[in-house]
Parts: C-alpha cells; structure tokens; sequence
C-alpha cells in the first residue's frame, strides 16, 4: 500500500500526465486531487504536507487519463453554460461550441415568459433542454434521444436541477415520440461522416452520438423534413463546418420564410436556425 504527502502525490500525478503528454498536467493533477478528495484548491494548499494512505485510486484516475481518457469521464464532472453537470459513458461531452446552439435560441425569443412547448432530439446529457428551462420560464420540454444510457443521464442532471415537472423524456429516434404540435425544435444531432478519422479520446464517447451517416449530414436532412412537414415555427441546429451548402442545396425547392447561419468562435460554421412560414 503505497502512502504519499500531498505535495509528492501530486508531483506523481503530474509525471504520470506528462508520460501521456497531456496539455496542461499540473492543472488536471490537481483536477483529479480536488475530485478525489471532494475538496477545493485552498484544501489541496493548506494540506500538502499531510500524509495520504489508500491513493491507488487516484493514481489509477490519472494512468487512465494519460492514455487519453476524458477527464469529464474521470470525474463525472462537466462545466457548460458557466454551471455545473453530471456526465458519465453514454452521453457525449458538452463543447463549448453548443453554447452558441443555446444563446441562437435565446435572442430569438423576446419574451423570455412566453408559454412554448420545445422539443429536442439528441437530448445526450440534457443540458440543452435544462439551459433552455432555466431561461425560459414557462416552456416545457419533450426530450428525445434512441439511447437509454443518455436518457438516464439526463434524468440525473435534470433531476438536480429540479426541472423534472418541466422536461419529459422520451426514448425514441428523432421526432417518431412526439405527437405533440410543436413551437420549437433544437437538435444538437450526430453530424461527422462515418468514414471520417477523430482524435483518439473521441473513441470513449458514444459513437451514436458522432456520426451521422455516410456524408454526415442526413439525420440534419431528416430533422429539416419533419421541421417543414410538422409547421414547427422554428428549428435551430448544430451542423458541421463544412455543411452549410449542403443544407441550402437540400432547401433549394422548400418552402420557408428564412435561414440564419452562425459561426464559432474560430470562425468555423456551426449551425443555423431556420424559421416556417407558418408563425
């Protein structure tokens, strides 16, 4: 049984990251100390010169992330919207990026009171439908996604935020579940070519979740068919960077009022958000 003080754990833990390369070691070691010890940075310094017992575990958090594993995944723990979610295998990680999915929803709607019912398709962790609901005070929620995994994280996070009388989930593929007319559809979808090469640490996320075909872009294709053919008011969806002809060669013979595109913050496409005709 090996015993450490803090100050030298977390030296090893440091060595243990660099072995793997890891981009900024010192910080994830102490990432992986605080979740370990459910303790805060000021802890982790008062305590260096305390005398540890029992650390295999935090050192095995650490030989896992050296061969690539998400720390989210590590740690059950993911920062979105400036909050704080649970995460665990079966849901995709949160990006940054989707933050913007949220804040195209949000200036859309000028009054944050209106009664609207959402749904999502893809609702992965949840934390779209739960930003959105705490934003939108009087809107309820059908959250759809085909994975029971994702489902039973999102239940978690929603349940944490006790949001639970107003997002309703749903198992199903796409918008087959819901009957319901719907105001608004929001999807973050699957949208990477099936052939295409990802980094490694993308392989311990749910493959489900990433690809979206053999070109990428149908399960877009088949939520913009169901957005027209249901006289949803509004769909605004994440897409990937080389997508946008693409989805305005698909609407060329459609009929809708308009289509906004939006970047990220490196200037990449990201999604758009398309109005009916119908409001």
């Amino acid at each position: 049984m090996s015993e450490y003080r803090l100050e030298e754990l977390q030296k090893k833990l440091v060595t243990i990251l660099e072995q793997g390369n890891i981009e900024r070691p010192a910080r994830e070691a102490q990432l992986l100390l605080m979740h370990a010890y459910s303790c805060d940075e000021l802890w982790l310094m008062m305590h260096k010169n305390d005398l540890l017992k029992d650390v295999e575990k935090i050192l095995e958090y650490a030989h896992r992330r050296a061969k690539n594993e998400p720390l989210e995944y590590i740690t059950n723990h993911v920062s979105f919207y400036s909050q704080e979610f649970f995460i665990d295998y079966g849901a995709l990680i949160p990006r940054p990026e989707t933050e913007l999915l949220i804040d195209e929803v949000l200036k859309r709607i000028a009054n944050k009171e209106e009664t609207m019912l959402f749904a999502e398709v893809g609702v992965g962790s949840g934390i779209i439908s739960i930003v959105l609901a705490q934003h939108l005070v009087n809107t309820k929620f059908i959250a759809v996604d085909i994975s029971p995994a994702a489902l039973k994280i999102a239940r978690e996070n929603i349940k944490r935020f006790g949001l639970e009388d107003r997002i309703e989930l749903r198992l199903g593929s796409l918008l087959e579940p819901v009957n319901e007319k719907i105001d608004y559809l929001v999807s973050n979808p699957p949208y990477i070519a099936n052939d295409a090469q990802l980094e490694s640490n993308l392989a311990y996320e749910p493959q489900n979740a990433l690809f979206g075909g053999s070109i990428g872009d149908e399960l877009i294709q088949e939520l913009l068919i169901e957005f027209l053919r249901r006289g949803i008011n509004y769909f605004s969806c994440e897409m990937g960077y080389d997508q946008e002809d693409k989805i305005r060669e698909f609407l060329k013979e459609k009929s809708f009022q308009s289509i906004e595109f939006y970047n990220d913050l490196s200037g990449f496409d990201r999604g758009f958000t398309i109005k009916a005709k119908n409001e």
